[in-house]
């Protein structure tokens, strides 16, 4: 699709490109080459280059994700290094990017072990974002099955990933940490639980690549009795003013003011997500539009 910024106006122009199950996509830094997770039972990640003409995508190459079920994929500031989750198996990885914008094979894979409170969802890890830091010196990823966001160093040169000490922030049990956003000035992170439908704000210490717990709120009214909650996606809005969250089976997306001093979030609202299942959204750059698409009716509001 073609967005305008200044009217929200989204024009089709057709099938960019194929791949087997894309569940999460980035895009380099310079905006040549996108990046797919193939999230089928043997994972892959599929490299494409982008036409800036035509927005088409020409395939460039698929490596192993080294696990199963990779449900997520970023790319650093230096646009040379790939950080795939693996939901199934709780395998976290890392890869280099070719100059031509393929990838090559893993520099790093690391396997999460333990659980959690939930035995049904938390028998075992389930790895479900690799969010690179503001600096890209620290992954941070967040283990649904664990209950906890888990840290590792970069190597800059080799790509490398090495637990971090501390190696992990524990989020309260049986919430399922599913995404994380950084604030833009780096003092804050923010953590969208799935299961528990909160947000868990953390002090962040950018040159320990450390978290601490400085709140948690609902996303949801407190009387809420209505479907399964699911939290889903979070972000915040360019000024740094809000912060946003979707919630699968309530099908909204939550409003949150933010305490710039603080860092700490004040309720703001609840708006419908224009359909069911708002699996993910993002706010436009000029930050006058927040588009949510939804799963289970296949939409884009």
């Amino acid at each position: 699709y073609k967005f305008q910024s200044s009217s929200g106006k989204l024009t089709p122009i057709g099938l960019a490109g194929e791949s087997s199950n894309p569940s999460f996509l980035a895009v380099s830094p310079n905006q040549r080459f996108l990046y797919a997770v193939n999230e089928n039972g043997a994972g892959t990640i599929s490299a494409f280059a982008i036409d800036p003409a035509t927005a088409q995508l020409k395939a460039l190459n698929k490596v192993s994700s080294k696990g199963s079920g990779p449900c997520h994929v970023s790319v650093d500031k230096s646009g040379k290094w790939a950080f795939v989750a693996n939901y199934n198996n709780g395998i976290t990885a890392a890869y280099p990017i070719n100059a031509d914008g393929s990838l090559g094979e893993a520099t790093a894979t690391f396997q999460h072990a333990g659980k959690s409170v939930n035995a049904q969802r938390q028998s075992g890890p389930h790895a479900h974002i690799a969010a690179v830091s503001p600096d890209s010196r620290f992954v941070w990823v967040a283990d649904l099955g664990l209950d906890e966001v888990l840290s590792y160093r970069i190597d800059p040169t080799k790509g490398g990933m090495t637990p971090n000490d501390p190696p992990f922030v524990k989020i309260a049990p049986g919430s399922g940490p599913r995404h994380v956003v950084f604030s833009a000035n780096s003092k804050f992170a923010y953590v969208v639980s799935e299961m528990a439908a909160t947000v868990t704000v953390l002090n962040y210490d950018a040159n320990k690549g450390s978290m601490q717990e400085l709140q948690t709120i609902s996303t949801l009214a407190d009387d809420y009795s209505g479907p399964t909650k699911a939290g889903a996606e979070i972000a915040l809005h360019p000024t740094g003013k809000f912060l946003y969250a979707s919630i699968r089976g309530a099908d909204i997306i939550a409003i949150f003011k933010v305490d710039p001093a603080t860092g700490k979030l004040t309720a703001a609202g609840r708006v419908p997500a224009g359909g069911k299942t708002p699996r993910d959204f993002v706010i436009d750059p000029t930050g006058n539009y927040l588009l949510a698409a939804n799963q289970d009716t296949n939409n884009i509001v």
